[in-house]
């Protein structure tokens, strides 16, 4: 006699495998946006750490990312995350992009996401700012004045991955990064 599955039992077998994806799948895009963005902050904190060798070199900050001491070598575009006046150098690499943000009294380094799921959120991290200290890296999600962090709740992005305490939203939601 052979014994075969019938169609209900398939039937429950597909049904509990489309549960388990759904629930495994929104964990696993958060796993990656964390992977990618973990890539960014390193990035980020490199060009910090170039940039605080500059100013202690010639007792000024950089206006271009060919003055550091960093290799941007796949950051061959120019599309900005943030549109103000105030970026002094920009680069992209397609998915994320730098800028060099030099206004009176605040002077950082901007990176956001221009596409994917997040488009729109990314991180900054100041070297002269009244709103956080020198070093600190923010999480943000632009609401206007560049790529905008559109289709999501304030703090998506920056709470719901990366834990961040919201510490200004006079602008843009701006959360502290633990």
């Amino acid at each position: 006699m052979q014994r075969g599955f019938t169609l209900i039992e398939l039937l429950a077998v597909v049904i509990i495998i489309g549960i388990l994806a759904a629930i495994a799948f929104p964990q696993y895009q958060r796993a990656m946006e964390k992977a990618k963005g973990a890539q960014a902050l390193t990035l980020l904190k490199s060009l910090y750490n170039a940039q605080q060798a500059y100013y202690l070199a010639n007792g000024a900050y950089p206006s271009s990312f060919d003055e550091l001491d960093v290799e941007l070598l796949s950051w061959t575009g120019n599309e900005k995350w943030n549109d103000s006046e105030f970026a002094l150098d920009t680069r992209s690499n397609g998915e994320w992009s730098l800028q060099l943000y030099s206004q009176t009294g605040t002077r950082g380094i901007f990176m956001g996401r221009l596409k994917g799921a997040y488009k729109g959120a990314g991180f900054t991290i100041y070297n002269d700012s009244p709103l956080v200290d020198d070093g600190v890296i923010c999480c943000m999600e632009r609401k206007s004045g560049g790529v905008i962090f559109d289709n999501h709740e304030k703090g998506d992005f920056c709470v719901k991955i990366w834990r961040g305490e919201e510490i200004v939203a006079q602008w843009h939601p701006t959360f502290k990064l633990p």
